[in-house]
């Protein structure tokens, strides 16, 4: 495994060097960067590595700058003494997000959800697997299989055969799930569109987009619209506009 370590305090990337090496004895760091234009410089003119250790506030702006740059193909540890950035990070090519001072157990399964996700090879950008995993964490992938929200303090995952449904109400976005916890979502949902499962999700009308497993009860409605009953409680009645009446009879038999 080859690793590029992004840090601009000397002290915190030797720290982070010496931690590296006795968790992952046989990981190769290829360099460390201090700045958003040194790490720029070492991606156009190196090899990808396999996966970077990444500080957000770097000495000249913040790590997000990078990615608008140059194409990241590497999987991201994010490290941070704050904890603001958690959400932007997620749509990068993050797979952890860690809080400085950084505890040896929290990178060791940082190291293990990398693993999981990579597999033990090593891992090279025009691999099929590869390609495919790094859409799906840089949001280029058509179908999401997970969604993180916030819940008070905490930052929760929700799987998207949790998701009873997704609804559009005063500008925000609201995630529902089976087990009745509404959560808001950082998309629109004409970009959830493009994020979602087509066989499982369909958006009956403007603000809601259902998940087929939602769906108690169907009924013929007034000027050509479908009534559903759903297996979780709302507050708008969920009518099938009347011009999407065609495809969700034609979705709900595919």
């Amino acid at each position: 495994m080859r690793l590029l370590i992004v840090e601009d305090e000397n002290l915190l990337a030797s720290q982070l060097t010496k931690m590296v090496k006795e968790l992952e004895p046989d990981a190769e760091i290829m360099s460390r960067t201090n700045s958003v234009a040194s790490t720029i410089a070492f991606l156009k003119e190196n090899e990808s590595p396999d996966l970077i250790l990444m500080d957000i506030e770097l000495g000249d702006g913040q790590c997000f700058e990078i990615f608008q740059e140059v194409k990241v193909t590497a999987p991201v540890i994010f490290t941070t003494a704050y904890d603001e950035h958690t959400l932007k990070a997620f749509k990068v090519n993050s797979i952890d997000y860690l809080l400085k001072p950084i505890e040896p157990k929290e990178l060791k399964g940082a190291f293990e959800k990398y693993r999981e996700l990579y597999g033990n090879q090593q891992i090279s950008p025009s691999t099929e697997k590869s390609s495919r995993l790094l859409s799906q964490l840089q949001g280029e992938s058509q179908v999401k299989n997970r969604f993180l929200v916030k819940k008070g303090q905490q930052y929760l995952t929700i799987l998207t055969s949790e998701i009873a449904c997704f609804e559009s109400k005063q500008k925000l976005t609201y995630l529902h799930t089976y087990a009745k916890n509404k959560y808001i979502v950082d998309y629109t949902l004409d970009e959830l569109e493009n994020m979602l499962e087509p066989g499982d999700f369909f958006r009956i009308n403007r603000q809601t987009i259902l998940h087929i497993g939602a769906i108690e009860t169907i009924y013929p409605w007034f000027k050509g619209k479908i009534k559903l009953e759903l297996k979780i409680p709302l507050e708008e009645e969920m009518l099938v506009s009347r011009e999407r009446v065609t495809d969700f009879k034609k979705w709900l038999g595919a």
